[in-house]
């Protein structure tokens, strides 16, 4: 079978479904490394991407592609709702403000909070009760503002 793969220019590497061929684009530190391991994350399990996801992170620096593995376990927490452990770690060390803030919240979003480790856990707990304490402080407000329109003769459509 032919691959439509092309190294130079990235095309077709979305696709990339071969774990060796990913390690082969990691051994020579190619520019589209990034790319390839999203494309493994899109076409293969996590514990197939997760050590190439992680020697990635090792291997890319801030500014040269770090948030494509980063992007990649974004995308394994959509696609199968699950990562590894190893991936967890990975974010964990990254933490927030960072390449990894996507990545969090997806894995928030769709991997179950029962196969969430603690510290996640703790993070969606605290995401929950800020949204619920903003909602509960701005509903007021707005029943403030809706009065006071109604006072002034102006009405929402």
């Amino acid at each position: 079978m032919t691959r439509a793969w092309n190294w130079e220019t990235g095309e077709g590497l979305l696709g990339m479904d071969d774990p060796a061929e990913v390690d082969a684009a990691l051994d020579r530190n190619d520019d589209r490394l990034g790319a390839a391991v999203i494309g493994l994350a899109l076409n293969c399990p996590p514990e197939v991407v997760a050590p190439r996801i992680i020697r990635a992170l090792e291997l890319l620096l801030p500014g040269r592609g770090r948030d494509f593995p980063f992007t990649a376990i974004a995308h394994l927490a959509r696609l199968d709702g699950r990562l590894t452990p190893e991936l967890y770690e990975a974010l964990r060390a990254e933490g927030l403000g960072g390449a990894a803030d996507h990545a969090i919240d997806d894995t928030l979003t769709f991997v179950p909070f029962r196969d969430l480790p603690p510290w996640l856990k703790r993070r969606w707990v605290y995401g929950r009760v800020r949204r619920m304490l903003l909602w509960w402080w701005l509903r007021p407000l707005e029943a403030v503002g809706e009065a006071w329109r109604a006072l002034r003769g102006h009405r929402r459509p």
